[in-house]
């Protein structure tokens, strides 16, 4: 069954043109979630302003080289492998749901245009990387809805306890839940339709509500990581102190008179144990 194309069957139903339709319209749903979000919340102002700060208050100047470098250095550790995460098994989680939904985003437009016909015959691999993208994606979601959450791990509250923040996560598990057990379910009939009905509507709210949810986040954030490189490169650092207490200049800024000759090893609670004793 995972080597099987879902939507060639669904042609039967629904026209190929139909479904193309409904994947520009998920397109256009989030292309217009995300200006709204940037209009809203200004990120494009504030971040060409505090790029103009940041080269105000440089104190050097970051040649070309280096910045090609930087930028390889925030797309292998922010963007491809989400190294900002201390946590291991949040940055596990985070990249099973990223690469799972990238799979499965693809593999979809993929299957959609290309081989949504029962005359055209998709290669085996495609709905095979289609079903393992779900797969991931369900993986690495419901690790971290049922175990990684700050609510649950910090404040000991319950997993099914749902707020707003959680539209994003939420929508995203359904349209991977509910889309594998619509492709494994095809022969069932009304329950198959069932599944196909939610996994329509789970998606739908995915990309609807790109405004309301953090789904815009992936679009900034390998951008803010870049200037936050940048800024540490340049000697501007956003204004603000850099990690090396040993500069006499960083000594002098801290508002703390005991601990401006502190060692750099002190001050590392934050890595005490986790809080899991609710």
């Amino acid at each position: 069954m995972i080597t099987s194309n879902p939507f060639a069957e669904l042609a039967a139903v629904i026209p190929p043109g139909v479904m193309q339709a409904y994947v520009v319209l998920m397109v256009i749903l989030v292309a217009a979630g995300v200006i709204l979000d940037m209009l809203h919340k200004k990120n494009a102002k504030y971040f060409f302003e505090n790029s103009k700060r940041a080269k105000e208050n440089a104190k050097r100047t970051v040649s070309g080289s280096e910045k090609v470098a930087l930028a390889a250095k925030t797309i292998g550790k922010e963007v491809l492998t989400s190294g900002e995460f201390a946590n291991p098994k949040r940055q596990m989680a985070h990249l099973l749901t990223m690469y799972g939904f990238i799979l499965f985003v693809v593999t979809s437009a993929i299957l959609i245009f290309g081989y949504a016909t029962p005359a055209a015959t998709a290669p085996a691999i495609v709905p095979l990387l289609w079903h393992l993208g779900a797969l991931m994606l369900a993986a690495g979601g419901y690790w971290f809805w049922f175990g990684i959450r700050v609510d649950l791990t910090s404040e000991g509250k319950p997993w099914y306890k749902v707020g707003r923040a959680d539209l994003f996560i939420l929508s995203l598990l359904g349209m991977a839940t509910f889309g594998l057990l619509w492709s494994l379910t095809l022969a069932a009939g009304a329950i198959s339709w069932l599944f196909f009905v939610l996994f329509i509507a789970a998606t739908t709210i995915l990309f609807g509500s790109v405004y309301w949810s953090k789904f815009a986040h992936m679009f900034f954030k390998p951008a803010a990581a870049y200037q936050k490189r940048l800024t540490r490169a340049d000697g501007s650092a956003e204004n603000m102190p850099t990690i090396s207490r040993d500069d006499p200049e960083q000594q002098k800024r801290h508002s703390m008179e005991l601990l401006r000759d502190a060692p750099m090893d002190m001050g590392l609670g934050i890595q005490r144990e986790a809080p899991q004793h609710y």
